[in-house]
């Protein structure tokens, strides 16, 4: 199954909290939680290019899979990172945000990002 298509976003939980997560100013959070993004994915063998519009903001990431590449993170930073297909999801690591895409049917992409808090204990 291709991810090729364009998505709109229906819905998104957690979204306040996992953007103060991972850092991003608590106006510009304000101004994002309604905003309803269209994420466009080209897919070309192992070659991809996702483009998300959010708003007025256009953010573009192109990446073959398997390879380091660069990418844009939520909060703008440019990030080095690999993303890997695991059937029918992809999945990568941005510093402390794993994100995994699954491409559930031909119509819909569920998106899961986790933020990793690392414990230690102190002696």
């Amino acid at each position: 199954m291709s991810f090729g298509g364009k998505y709109q976003l229906e819905s998104q939980e957690g979204f306040v909290e996992f953007m103060k997560a991972v850092g991003l100013p608590d106006d510009l959070i304000e101004k994002g939680k309604d905003i309803k993004s269209v994420t466009e994915i080209e897919e070309n063998g192992d070659q991809f290019k996702v483009t998300v519009t959010t708003g007025a903001k256009v953010m573009i990431n192109s990446f073959t899979i398997g390879q380091e590449a660069e990418i844009e993170s939520l909060t703008g930073e440019k990030i080095k990172a690999v993303v890997n297909k695991e059937g029918n999801k992809l999945k990568t690591v941005l510093n402390k945000v794993t994100s995994v895409t699954e491409l559930v049917d031909g119509n819909t992409l569920v998106n899961v990002s986790e933020f990793i808090i690392s414990t230690c204990d102190i002696l």
